[in-house]
């Protein structure tokens, strides 16, 4: 159950990533990021006064509020960063080192007593390997500094985040990716009001905000549920893999073309996730 939450999540990310990465190609980086993380809140409190999932906020690590300001800038710079990287047309530099993000926590699981089966080390190996290879091959041909910044950026901001996410889904999931775009949000409130703008988006680019938005939002709610039901280190590994399906709308929607190591990493993840379910 966790492994297929954690997958589906990395679709619903992958997906969200593709429609982000194209819009910010016509608007700044940080005003999709805006738009789309509040329409992720107005997901978040709609589902909290759906279900009754409220729970008052605490400033104990052991809750939900406290990782989820982590998650929430640690989330929002990242996103900012991979938006970025993402709208320079350089997905294969971006996506690839963006999928290192998986290691942080991967490590603080490790670091706190989690034990996977030398099974599941391999697959989650493999599957890494699968995406970084599946991201495309242009890091090899010599490393532009501004893609390489993005790439670093949004794995540093994802690995946090998505550490502090797992920590806050101990006690809520809902609640830790709701806290976390109140905090987003309120970073780019602040932001709009210092440069009197909120982006300049058309009417015709709601629905696509709104797309991200819920996907998002989602796929990071999938996600945090995984982390409860399973080991932390499998969900994120699995989890990690949304760069391959970004690349494969890319492929599927814009032609970009796709290399042997691409298919090759589509292979190795694809492997990795069925050693993963064997062990």
């Amino acid at each position: 159950m966790a492994s297929l939450l954690a997958l589906f999540s990395s679709i619903l990310w992958g997906s969200a990533d593709y429609l982000a990465g194209n819009l910010s190609k016509r608007f700044k980086a940080i005003a999709v990021t805006g738009a789309s993380q509040a329409i992720g809140l107005i997901t978040g409190v709609v589902l909290v006064l759906v279900t009754g999932s409220y729970i008052a906020p605490n400033l104990s690590w052991n809750g939900y509020f406290v990782p989820a300001i982590g998650a929430g800038i640690a989330g929002f710079l990242g996103l900012v960063s991979f938006y970025s990287g993402l709208s320079t047309g350089r997905m294969g530099v971006v996506s690839p080192i963006s999928t290192l993000s998986a290691v942080i926590p991967l490590t603080y699981a490790f670091i706190t007593g989690e034990r996977p089966t030398v099974i599941q080390v391999a697959g989650m190996s493999i599957a890494l390997l699968g995406a970084f290879c599946a991201s495309g091959p242009d890091i090899v041909k010599g490393l532009p500094i501004k893609p390489l910044l993005f790439g670093l950026g949004a794995a540093l901001g994802f690995g946090i985040a998505l550490t502090f996410m797992a920590q806050g889904s101990k006690t809520s999931s809902l609640m830790t990716m709701t806290s976390m775009r109140v905090i987003s949000v309120s970073i780019c409130v602040l932001i709009a009001l210092r440069y009197r703008t909120v982006g300049g988006f058309r009417k015709s680019d709601l629905t696509v905000l709104a797309v991200i938005g819920v996907t998002d939002f989602v796929a990071n709610l999938l996600l945090g549920v995984a982390t409860t039901k399973g080991l932390v280190s499998v969900a994120m590994v699995l989890g990690g893999l949304f760069p391959i399906v970004t690349s494969l709308l890319a492929f599927k929607f814009l032609h970009e073309r796709l290399h042997k190591v691409q298919y090759l990493g589509i292979f190795l993840a694809v492997a990795g996730v069925s050693v993963i379910s064997v062990g």
